[in-house]
C-alpha cells in the first residue's frame, strides 16, 4: 500500500516513562530503551512501524534518564530519519517558561509539545507508547480514520480477561464506535484493550488543549482525554489482528523473549518487508567452538560459546559463555560473562554482568516471591542488575534480586533462598 500523500500525518512516541514494573532493568534507563529480542531495543519497533508505514516525520518524547535513549536514536540513521525536512526529534521536558513542569502523564506530554504539531502543519497526528512490541503498519488505520472522519481513532485488540485490569479497556457498537472506556480498571467489563496507539485530528487534538482548564485536567489520554472526546460519540476503534506485547512486567518481557524462540514467532524478525531497524553495534560474528551445544536460542554478533551450552534463551551483542557453563530459558544482556560451570536458568541479566566460576541461579521449587519487589518479582525469575558480580559458586534460589553494580564483598553468604534480595543499599531482610 503506497503512503497515503494529500494529508499529512506526525507521529509522536511517547518514550518517557520510568517503567518502575521492570525492576532494576528501568533503574538506569527509560524502559523504551530496555534490550529485546538480542539486539534491539524496545522503541525500534514504533520508529520501524512509522517508517515502514511512510511516516518519516517522528518525534519522540523523552524524559526519565534519556541518556541511553537519546544515544541510540541519535539523528536517526538506522530508520533513515536523519533528514533535512522532516526526520526524528527528541523533545525534553524544559523549565524557564511559562507553565513549564516534568511531564504528568501521557496527554500532558503531548501538550507541552503541541508547538511540534503546529509547526509541522499536521492534518493527522499518531500517538504511539514507546514500550510495546508489535509490527503494525498504520497506513489501513489512518485511511479508516479519514473515511470515518473520526475525532479520535484507537487501535485495539483482545487480551485475556485476567490481564485486561493492567490495560485501558473499551466498549464498542456493532460499528467500533466507542461508547466507554476504563483505564486500568479493578473490575473490567471489556477485554477490547487499547494498544496505546491513537490517531487524532490535529484541530481535535489542539481543541482539546485549548479549553481554559486543560493544562490542570487533560493529563492522560486514558484517565480523561479519551473519556471526554467519547462523549462527542466520534471516537472509532481500530481492530488489530497480528502480533502485539505489552512488556511492562517483568514476565511479560521474559514472555515476548521467549516467544522468538517458537518455529514461526508471531512477530518475525525475520520479514523483509517489514524489517525492524536497530542502531547495530560493529562486532565480529557469533563464535561457536567445538564441544558446544546450542539449541533453539538467539545469539548476537560477538557471542563466544567456549564449550558451553545455551538452551532456549536469548543472548545480547558480546556475551561470552564459559566451559561447561549452561544457559537455559534466559534472556542474558551485551558483554556479560558466564563463567566455566555456571548454570543459569530462567533469569534475566542485564548488561556487563560478571557470573563467577559454578554459581548456580534459578535453582530450586520454592517460588516465594521477592521480599523488596513482591508485585515485580513473584513468578520464578532472577534478577541480576547491570554490572554486578556474582561470587564463584554462589547458590540462588528463584524471584532473587541482585541489585546492578553489586560486588563480590556484598554477598554475606554463598547460598541466597528464594525470594531474597542483594543489594547493599537496602537493609538486609530478617
Amino acid at each position: 500500500m503506497a503512503a497515503i500523500e494529500r494529508e499529512k500525518t506526525v507521529a509522536m512516541i511517547l518514550a518517557g516513562g520510568q517503567g518502575e514494573r521492570l525492576s532494576v532493568l528501568s533503574r538506569q534507563r527509560a524502559k523504551p530503551a530496555v534490550m529485546f529480542a538480542g539486539k534491539y531495543r524496545i522503541i525500534d519497533f514504533a520508529l520501524s512501524n512509522c517508517v515502514n508505514s511512510g511516516i518519516y516525520d517522528v518525534a519522540v518524547l523523552t524524559q526519565y534518564r534519556p541518556h541511553s535513549l537519546n544515544d541510540h536514536i541519535g539523528h536517526g540513521r538506522p530508520w533513515d530519519l536523519d533528514r533535512a525536512t522532516g526526520g526524528v526529534h527528541v523533545l525534553q521536558p524544559y523549565l524557564g517558561r511559562a507553565r513549564s513542569d516534568w511531564y504528568r502523564g501521557t496527554a500532558d506530554a503531548i501538550y507541552h509539545n503541541l508547538f511540534y504539531v503546529q509547526e509541522a502543519r499536521a492534518t493527522d497526528v499518531l500517538i504511539l507508547s514507546g514500550d510495546h512490541v508489535y509490527a503494525m503498519d498504520y497506513r489501513p488505520m489512518l485511511a479508516r480514520h479519514r473515511e470515518l472522519k473520526a475525532d479520535v481513532t484507537v487501535a485495539v485488540q483482545p487480551v485475556p480477561w485476567d490481564d485486561a485490569n493492567r490495560f485501558g479497556v473499551m466498549t464498542t457498537d456493532d460499528e467500533d464506535r466507542v461508547i466507554d472506556f476504563d483505564e486500568k480498571p479493578a473490575q473490567p467489563r471489556s477485554n477490547l484493550a487499547s494498544m496505546g496507539v491513537y490517531i487524532f485530528r490535529a484541530e481535535v487534538l489542539l481543541d482539546v488543549f485549548r479549553r481554559p482548564e486543560s493544562d490542570r485536567s487533560m493529563i492522560d489520554f486514558g484517565h480523561e482525554v479519551i473519556p471526554f472526546l467519547i462523549s462527542d460519540g466520534n471516537v472509532f476503534a481500530h481492530r488489530f489482528g497480528a502480533y502485539w506485547r505489552d512488556v511492562g512486567t517483568l514476565q511479560s518481557y521474559w514472555e515476548a523473549n521467549m516467544e522468538q524462540l517458537a518455529d514461526v514467532p508471531g512477530l518475525n524478525l525475520y520479514d523483509p518487508d517489514w524489517r525492524i531497524h536497530t542502531r547495530s553495534e560493529e562486532r565480529p560474528p557469533t563464535k561457536i567452538m567445538d564441544g558446544s551445544r546450542v539449541s533453539r536460542s538467539l545469539l548476537s554478533n560477538g557471542c563466544i560459546i567456549i564449550r558451553g551450552s545455551v538452551e532456549h534463551s536469548v543472548l545480547s551483542p558480546g556475551v561470552v559463555v564459559h566451559e561447561g557453563a549452561v544457559v537455559r530459558d534466559s534472556i542474558i544482556m551485551t558483554d556479560t560473562v558466564i563463567g566455566p560451570g555456571a548454570v543459569i536458568e530462567r533469569c534475566i541479566v542485564d548488561k556487563i554482568a560478571r557470573i563467577g566460576a559454578g554459581v548456580r541461579l534459578g535453582v530450586g521449587d520454592d517460588f516465594s516471591p521477592n521480599w523488596l519487589e513482591p508485585s515485580r518479582l513473584n513468578t520464578g525469575l532472577t534478577l541480576v542488575g547491570r554490572g554486578a558480580s556474582v561470587p564463584a559458586n554462589v547458590r540462588a534460589g528463584r524471584n532473587v534480586l541482585i541489585a546492578p553494580d553489586v560486588r563480590e564483598t556484598d554477598f554475606e553468604s554463598l547460598e541466597i533462598i528464594s525470594g531474597e534480595t542483594i543489594d547493599p543499599n537496602v537493609p538486609v531482610w530478617s
